[in-house]
């Protein structure tokens, strides 16, 4: 469930906005997202998994704040980024 060093690696080189970029709100969503998608996958699997439930409450809680926090500042950047992680349908 949890994210590799090299899979990390891979999304912070992809939505990094300036070189030795590692905590931008950009690189934070990504992460953010990936480890959304590992966990709803388990949870597909493992229904009453509760702990891991609320640990995906908190995850989808946080990018929901960067992301607002993005689209107040940037709001063209926000829609690439959403864009380009595929969040909306």
């Amino acid at each position: 469930m949890s994210i590799t060093k090299e899979k990390k690696t891979e999304l912070i080189e992809n939505f990094r906005r300036t070189d030795g970029d590692t905590g931008s709100p950009d690189v934070q969503i990504a992460v953010l997202t990936h480890r959304i998608n590992e966990l709803t996958d388990h949870l597909k699997s493992h229904s009453k998994d509760y702990a891991s439930r609320r640990g995906l409450l908190m995850l989808v809680s946080r990018r929901r704040r960067l992301l607002d926090y993005v689209r107040r500042k940037d709001p063209n950047r926000y829609a690439s980024l959403i864009e380009r992680l595929n969040l909306r349908k």
